[in-house]
């Protein structure tokens, strides 16, 4: 209970730093992960983080320096040729695809809880 806390008040802060994000999504998805490694089911913790991750996926699809701009415009450039954040629409693409990753994560684990208490 403890380590929600924490993550709870870890994303109040992040929420002020990052304001076009508001819970930080790794820490989110290492708190839903958690739950699952210590077989704890809260449905609406899972629904949030799906809805949560598909709708800000898909907004990253249809942002001005987006997904779509990126494979439209910039000729899908190469997402791995550096680290550095200089092409916007480079960064968005990315976040995309860590978006999209963490959705399927949460969706293993919300399928593995749910077949869990179904059989309990």
């Amino acid at each position: 209970m403890l380590f929600l806390l924490y993550c709870l008040l870890y994303q109040q802060g992040c929420s002020i730093t990052i304001p076009t994000v508001p819970v930080d999504p790794p820490i989110f998805i290492c708190s839903l992960c958690f739950l699952t490694i210590t077989h704890k089911y809260y449905p609406l913790a899972f629904y949030t983080a799906l809805i949560g991750y598909l709708a800000y996926a898909i907004y990253k699809i249809f942002d001005a320096n987006g997904v779509i701009d990126w494979i439209t415009l910039h000729d899908e450039e190469s997402l791995v040729q550096t680290m550095k954040a200089e092409k916007p629409w480079i960064e968005e693409a990315r976040e995309f695809f860590g978006l999209l990753i963490c959705w399927i994560v949460v969706l293993i684990n919300w399928v593995y809880l749910k077949r869990r208490a179904g059989n309990n």
